[in-house]
């Protein structure tokens, strides 16, 4: 018998007491905020699936990336919206595309905030998938030459990170190579190194205006039934240079998260995504739900599960919660 002797609730009988045994926790420095931006000046359009959140033109972006910064979130995920859109993307790794303008006018305003850009075709391609599509396929290999040259043309712009998720083979490799050829041996890769063909992603594709015209993405997403897959595809990703892996989506995948956690010793990140804060939100202009305490309960589980690095649409709202 252990009662009375071991009484667990000795420990949790003030706020102060529990906050000095507290086992994980996260702050707005373990967090990285996304953003869409699209062209045009002045722009500030709010996304309909996913309130609070915007489309910013490069100058609107940097002064929303201040208030970022001010709340002390470690950084930025850009993700853009061309002008226009053909069959290889080429606005994705033009010099003066939309997130290298973004790019060039947040490093102007923020000092410290890190800019992290989404390497990816999708939103830049006329047929919306994430690589080369030749004869109804996707091809990988002539995928990787355009994926280099979007992370170059990123470094080049000032991105401090960036960031993979189209989910092609080798292309961590070929963006290493790339990036180190050009000078630019400190970016480091952050990689989409176990990403899920998820429905979770359904407002993200409005917002980035990147759903595919056909088919879709389960021949180079993964299925959401396998764990030991994710193991192998983050293994790969390390042999080839990724400094840091990723996750996504994250709450239904925090088995993954953990399996990865326990297997790598390098930065881990979880994204939490598009649909897990729309269904948040929507349910809290309801009524239905406490917002910030479900918010942060919700980040703490993926902090909980192993990760080091989030990245959510709460960002801020958590910020300004947790001053």
């Amino acid at each position: 018998m252990t009662f009375p002797t071991h009484r667990p609730r000795r420990l949790r009988t003030s706020e102060r007491l529990r906050a000095m045994i507290r086992e994980t926790r996260v702050t707005p420095e373990r967090l990285v905020y996304p953003m869409f931006v699209a062209p045009g000046k002045g722009l500030r359009r709010e996304i309909a699936s996913l309130p609070g959140c915007f489309h910013f033109s490069p100058e609107e972006a940097a002064r929303e990336a201040r208030e970022v910064e001010s709340l002390g979130i470690s950084g930025v995920l850009l993700f853009g919206l061309p002008s226009g859109k053909d069959e290889r993307g080429t606005e994705g790794y033009a010099e003066d595309g939309i997130v290298q303008k973004a790019v060039r006018a947040i490093r102007a305003e923020c000092r410290d905030l890190l800019v992290v850009t989404d390497v990816c075709l999708c939103e830049y391609t006329s047929h919306g998938h994430c690589g080369v599509v030749e004869a109804g396929e996707v091809k990988n290999d002539p995928t990787l030459e355009l994926l280099s040259k979007m992370a170059l043309s990123h470094a080049r712009a000032g991105a401090h990170i960036v960031a993979p998720s189209d989910m092609m083979d080798g292309r961590v490799a070929a963006i290493r190579k790339t990036l180190d050829g050009e000078g630019f041996d400190g970016v480091p890769i952050l990689s989409y190194a176990a990403k899920y063909a998820s429905a979770f992603y359904g407002p993200f594709r409005e917002a980035a205006d990147s759903a595919p015209q056909f088919g879709d993405r389960r021949g180079y997403q993964m299925d959401p039934a396998n764990v030991r897959e994710a193991l192998r595809e983050v293994r790969l990703d390390l042999e080839e240079g990724a400094d840091m892996v990723m996750v996504k989506p994250a709450l239904p995948y925090l088995d993954v998260l953990r399996a990865v956690r326990d297997a790598v010793d390098v930065p881990v990140a979880a994204y939490n995504v598009s649909g897990e804060y729309a269904m948040v939100k929507a349910a809290a202009a309801r009524g239905w739900i406490d917002e910030e305490r479900i918010v942060k309960e919700t980040l703490l589980s993926i902090a909980r599960a192993g990760a080091d690095i989030i990245l959510t649409y709460h960002a801020k709202d958590f910020a300004r919660w947790t001053k």
